[in-house]
């Protein structure tokens, strides 16, 4: 009998070059991913590997259109669940949704797991899939900074709850970026009508925080509201939204607007 060839795990993070000439502009999307490894799919309660909540869906459909602008995208291919990229490695390990690499529970606090990963399988996840993306993260702040001479770090993400207005923008109240930089992206989205707030809940997680300290880099992170690009009705069910809706159309072709006036004021 021949032996059966198992798949490949996928790749930890795919990394999107620029189709035009490029800029000193890298987007980060961190928790977009919705892989989850099969041996931490096992241990999980039923159906939540199908609903993820919180997830940042489909960022990486939605701002497809970057690298045409001259922008690189660093996407992750992992679900947040398995270790969040946006956390620093601190004790404890697994924990809070809000605090530890590994989350042993929604944001709101609810279970996730029927069996909980050991802390050696929690330090896996981190060697496997945390560590490896970083350093492709810095790499490519390093090979923009050597390019350019700086480099703008944009951190995007999606969410629901915690704020009513479209669009947080967080640089850990002027820490991280220059009032240039999110001046800038602030007056773009206005000009569309979003409503934009600064460093309300959303200030600036772990990534912005982390590189917008390196020399030549200037860090700020973008929160969407889940509604300006997907349906309402189909927003906290026990199932993943679709991105095949016209608030999706909508919104891609605003923000490629957006990101076209960002590009061509600061580079």
């Amino acid at each position: 009998m021949s032996e059966v060839e198992l798949p490949a795990d996928p790749p930890v993070f795919t990394v999107h070059l620029p189709r035009s000439p490029a800029v000193p502009i890298l987007v980060n999307l961190p928790h977009s991913g919705e892989r989850i490894p099969q041996s931490m799919a096992a241990q999980l309660l039923p159906d939540f590997a199908q609903a993820l909540p919180n997830t940042d869906w489909y960022l990486d459909r939605l701002y497809a259109f970057l690298p045409d602008l001259g922008i690189t995208m660093l996407q992750a291919n992992y679900s947040r669940y398995c270790v969040d990229l946006n956390r620093a490695i601190q004790p404890p390990l697994l924990g809070s949704f809000w605090r530890s690499v590994a989350a042993a529970e929604t944001a709101f606090g609810q279970p996730i797991y029927q069996i909980l990963p050991s802390q050696t399988e929690v330090q896996e996840r981190i060697e496997r899939y945390y560590l490896p993306y970083h350093q492709q993260l810095e790499a490519l702040l390093q090979a923009k900074i050597a390019q350019f001479g700086r480099v703008y770090l944009l951190d995007l993400h999606s969410f629901y709850g915690l704020i009513t207005e479209s669009i947080c923008l967080g640089n850990a109240h002027g820490k991280t970026c220059s009032a240039q930089l999110i001046g800038v992206v602030e007056a773009e989205f206005r000009q569309q009508g979003y409503q934009v707030v600064c460093n309300k809940v959303f200030s600036g997680g772990y990534i912005t925080r982390h590189y917008g300290q390196m020399p030549n880099v200037e860090a700020l992170q973008i929160e969407l509201r889940y509604t300006v690009y997907l349906n309402p009705d189909q927003l906290d069910q026990p199932m993943r939204p679709d991105w095949q809706v016209p608030e999706f159309e909508v919104a891609k072709q605003n923000l490629q607007g957006i990101f076209a006036a960002i590009v061509n004021r600061l580079c």
